[in-house]
């Protein structure tokens, strides 16, 4: 079944000229850095969609995951999947390789009377980056790569064709919401202060962005990624109603900001601390299994929180692409 978005990308790759079916003249379509916030058609069509276009010709969306449903009175849509195809020209300076090319996305999407009018999506750049051979960051704890799609094969969640079970859905999105908030209560001492076993199964997965990776079980999470970061900002506050999508035994939560935190000591991907307080570009997608939470692909813009620190990592990546040049 042909989504509405699955229909925009289809006519994009097409013709830009007849999209208004899709979206709204005065959409918000906002990306991760270096892209940001764009503010109407026109800006998403020069800004976001012809860098894919012009360094993917052959560009297609595989999605693996799509859920729908009502939040505060508006119709969203979450997902996630890659932007495939051959990396034929630079994207963003990223230097074309000529081979395959998968480019992470996960999205938040808003619509009203039936177009699109607000975006969320992160593309994991620094993913492209390393695939094209340039690392400007530390090699991530987890493990890097392509990332999976649900063990269920189910995470295609098409209008009438996988109906919505509200007390499912209900039943899912207390679930995050409980675990979001003991993940509040870290004492700042002991990540065992956070006792994860009451919702997640022990061989939980955690499909992380590059820079940080995939993670598997509370302990692989704990020690690749969870120690470093809640120890680097140790006041973080989370957000977890920024937007919240549930489908059966999916549930989205997400938005920007999505968090905030003082990065008040050093370890997370290596870097020393800023002192600054950072606001988090952060989306996640949770698959329940019976009563604990399975599987978690999150998307963090991690170059716009470089960028707040004052690294720039695009300014990285091409002094090491002209060091590999010389």
């Amino acid at each position: 079944m042909a989504t509405l978005l699955d229909k925009l990308y289809l006519q994009l790759k097409s013709s830009t000229d007849n999209i208004e079916a899709y979206v709204a003249d005065d959409v918000q379509w906002n990306v991760s850095a270096p892209i940001n916030e764009l503010h109407n058609k026109t800006q998403m069509l020069s800004q976001f969609w012809q860098p894919l276009i012009t360094a993917l010709p052959d560009i297609e969306r595989k999605p693996f995951i799509h859920i729908e449903s009502e939040y505060q009175g508006a119709q969203w849509i979450a997902g996630t999947g890659y932007f495939v195809g051959t990396f034929a020209k630079d994207l963003l300076d990223i230097p074309a390789t000529n081979r395959t090319l998968y480019l992470r996305y996960t999205e938040l999407v808003k619509l009203e009377e039936g177009k699109i009018q607000e975006c969320f999506i992160i593309l994991d750049f620094l993913d492209a980056m390393n695939q094209a051979g340039v690392n400007p960051l530390r090699k991530s704890l987890g493990h890097d790569g392509l990332i999976m799609p649900p063990s269920t094969m189910d995470g295609l969640c098409y209008g009438d064709a996988v109906k919505a079970d509200e007390s499912e859905s209900q039943k899912s999105q207390q679930l995050v919401i409980d675990m979001l908030d003991e993940l509040g209560r870290f004492d700042g001492k002991s990540l065992a202060s956070m006792q994860l076993q009451n919702f997640w199964h022990s061989d939980f997965m955690w499909y992380g962005p590059a820079g940080i990776g995939t993670t598997r079980g509370i302990e692989g999470f704990r020690a690749n990624h969870q120690g470093p970061f809640v120890f680097s900002f140790p006041d973080r506050s989370v957000d977890h109603k920024a937007t919240l999508v549930a489908h059966n035994n999916y549930v989205s939560t997400g938005g920007w900001p999505h968090m905030h935190g003082t990065h008040s000591v050093g370890g997370w991907l290596g870097l020393p601390p800023t002192n600054k307080e950072l606001s988090l570009r952060v989306m996640d997608i949770w698959r329940r299994e019976g009563e604990l939470l399975k599987e978690n692909w999150v998307a963090i813009d991690i170059i716009d929180m470089c960028m707040q620190m004052g690294i720039d990592v695009f300014a990285m990546m091409r002094e090491q692409k002209q060091g590999k040049a010389c």
